[in-house]
């Protein structure tokens, strides 16, 4: 992996990158290709921007592009920054679920030779301990924290793979598309966006073996995201159309395709199409329609309660600034986004009616809001809370003139470099 790798994987964009350094998008450019040396006064900034300490940035600046790094684990035994062992995992996995693949495809009779009612215990003790992770994630003010816990899960149902019936091997396969997901969230609360995607992509995969429509359209659903918040939203589009087709042909009594529908409104608000987006939102309300237990509250948690802080976030997309923003404030005061109950949500809200504030060149909106967000980022160690502010600080311009916004604007810095 080289520069350009490590920048993309923590979600910068080369001119957000420049942004947090204080250079040039150019010189951001030039530093990736080696065209140029990274100036010694820079190197301290763009070192805590890449979260390196200047020996690994030197490390990273002289290494060639293919050679192989160890896997870095923190004296602290967490291992969530280790990327190496991330891959490891996966590629065992992924071996281990082309010998289920092939063992569902043998004779009945040889199939059934290997079957066994241990297998069909472990695979019920997934799927519970996976339900169990997934309310543990949701809990957690600090989402990073729950990744060990993940990640010997996944190493457990790796060991499992193989050497069962048909029957078997495709809950199994259900419980890994599950598995994967909660593990690609973990990765992208944290900004690591590539391993956000790889996550989902073998989530997809383990799905579609399953023959699991539902938990497949929602693999893709969350993929989609990270072309969202990297602003490819046609590529979003294209994933989406995607899920909603595998959505429809999925469990009509669960509220897969109202929330594939939400997040269809983000990446049609991103193309600037309002038609779309409205449309779309308004098939995502149809969830409140629907009886019975809609939702699981693991890999498939829509039940519409975020629908208000979702459609004001896209009219800020859009440029409805007062639509947005009284969306917005509606949602604050809703008792579901009440302090302390959930840090994620309510620094989204708060990121967002920081962004009116840019957009209308209000200091003092953006000063009061983003404070706010960026107190309960702190809190949560949320990537995600975190790149909502970034994703300010592109914005600022001529209001980084003022001291209380340039105040605001060092303590977002602050935030990436940690």
């Amino acid at each position: 992996m080289g520069l350009a790798e490590r920048r993309k994987a923590l979600g910068y964009s080369q001119e957000g990158l420049a942004h947090v350094v204080g250079v040039d998008r150019t010189t951001i450019s030039r530093w990736e290709s080696g065209k140029t040396e990274i100036q010694p006064q820079l190197r301290p900034q763009y070192a805590a921007a890449l979260q390196l300490d200047l020996a690994e940035l030197d490390a990273w600046v002289t290494k060639p592009q293919a050679t192989f790094q160890e896997p870095v684990v923190s004296s602290s035994g967490d291992h969530y920054s280790s990327g190496d062992t991330d891959d490891m995992i996966r590629r065992e996995f992924l071996r281990a679920l082309a010998v289920a693949g092939a063992l569902a495809g043998l004779p009945a009779e040889e199939s059934e030779a290997l079957a066994e009612g241990a297998h069909r215990r472990a695979s019920g003790d997934f799927i519970r301990m996976n339900n169990h992770l997934w309310q543990v994630y949701q809990l957690a003010r600090a989402k990073g924290a729950v990744y060990p816990i993940v990640s010997d899960q996944i190493a457990a149902l790796t060991k499992t793979m193989g050497g069962r019936s048909d029957k078997d091997a495709r809950a199994l396969c259900a419980a890994a598309g599950d598995l994967f997901q909660l593990t690609g969230e973990l990765a992208f609360d944290g900004n690591r966006y590539t391993d956000a995607a790889a996550c989902y992509t073998l989530a997809a995969s383990a799905s579609k073996d399953a023959g699991a429509f539902d938990l497949w359209a929602c693999a893709l659903t969350r993929h989609a995201f990270v072309d969202v918040y990297e602003r490819r939203y046609r590529e979003a589009a294209d994933l989406l159309s995607a899920a909603e087709r595998l959505a429809r042909r999925g469990d009509s009594a669960l509220s897969t395709r109202h929330w594939v529908a939400a997040v269809q409104a983000e990446a049609f608000a991103g193309l600037g199409d309002l038609t779309a987006c409205e449309s779309a939102l308004e098939q995502a309300e149809k969830v409140a329609d629907m009886t019975g237990r809609a939702q699981n509250g693991g890999w498939l948690r829509f039940d519409g309660s975020r629908l208000a802080e979702e459609r004001g976030a896209r009219y800020v997309q859009l440029g409805r600034l007062d639509l947005a923003e009284q969306v917005l404030q509606s949602a604050l005061r809703q008792g579901a986004l009440a302090e302390g109950q959930s840090y994620r949500r309510r620094g989204a809200v708060l990121a967002n009616l920081a962004a009116i504030g840019v957009k209308r060149k209000d200091p003092e909106q953006v000063v009061v809001h983003a404070r706010k967000a960026i107190h309960l980022a702190r809190e949560s160690s949320s990537g995600y809370v975190t790149r909502r502010l970034q994703d300010l600080r592109t914005d600022f311009g001529p209001l980084a003139r003022d001291v209380r916004v340039a105040e605001v604007d060092a303590e977002i810095k602050a935030l990436n470099a940690n």
